[in-house]
């Protein structure tokens, strides 16, 4: 049986402050179904046999001095980066950051700990296709625009719309020219993919899930314990 070739880097985004949950402990290193939150998601990219390095990218005042769980894993396939202004910066480090013979890039946010391998899966493998890939879920509630005094204006056409989440996977030359491209031009990002349509490169949708949850807030810490006792 030949060996699985490691040409798959991934960059973590970790640098944010999660000033949103209210607590003065960086969201990112909170426990949250039984591990710190950013734990799960190096875990859950170690254990695939084609990664060849994760880069975890935090905040400048924790990228010297990371927390010690965070050795609990690969150590021979671990970076830490240190974080940018804004998330794009970030990304655009941690890519940097990745060996050459990376030629497939998959960034995920830290605040999304639950991604199912299932979901890792088809965004490397529509990325090995030359697509970009994104992982979403139809939109399935009734979408109204309104205006400022809270007056319903209209209800939109929500056949053709997702939700976004991560992980998100590219070839490598596609997200490079991609970040290229946006910091030429001033361009943020808080979405990966949305800087490959400006380019109108190639991004597919993959099936995503629930359980790729963003925990923003404190009450999405309770909502992410309660899908982690469900069966995956």
């Amino acid at each position: 049986m030949s060996a699985v070739p490691r040409d798959v880097g991934v960059v973590i985004v970790a640098a944010g402050k999660g000033a949103r949950t209210g607590s003065t402990e960086l969201k990112q290193f909170r426990w949250v179904a039984g591990k710190p939150m950013l734990l799960h998601s190096v875990q859950a990219f170690h254990d695939r046999d084609d990664v060849a390095m994760v880069v975890c990218v935090l905040p400048r005042e924790h990228a010297g001095d990371p927390p010690a769980w965070l050795f609990q894993c690969d150590v021979e396939r671990l970076l830490v980066a240190t974080g940018g202004r804004e998330r794009s910066d970030s990304v655009a480090n941690g890519i940097e950051d990745l060996p050459p013979e990376c030629e497939i890039v998959v960034i995920h946010d830290a605040a999304r700990p639950l991604v199912p391998a299932s979901v890792i899966e088809s965004v490397i493998a529509e990325a090995r296709r030359g697509n970009g890939a994104v992982p979403a879920i139809a939109v399935a509630d009734t979408l109204k625009s309104v205006t400022d005094s809270g007056m319903i204006s209209g209800t939109i056409d929500r056949s053709q719309l997702w939700r976004a989440q991560t992980p998100q996977a590219f070839p490598r030359d596609m997200i490079e020219r991609a970040y290229t491209h946006a910091r030429a031009n001033g361009i943020p990002a808080t979405d990966d993919a949305s800087l490959c349509e400006l380019l109108a490169l190639p991004v597919m949708v993959v099936p995503g899930s629930e359980r790729a949850m963003k925990i923003t807030d404190e009450a999405d810490f309770a909502r992410a314990e309660a899908l982690h006792t469900l069966k995956a």
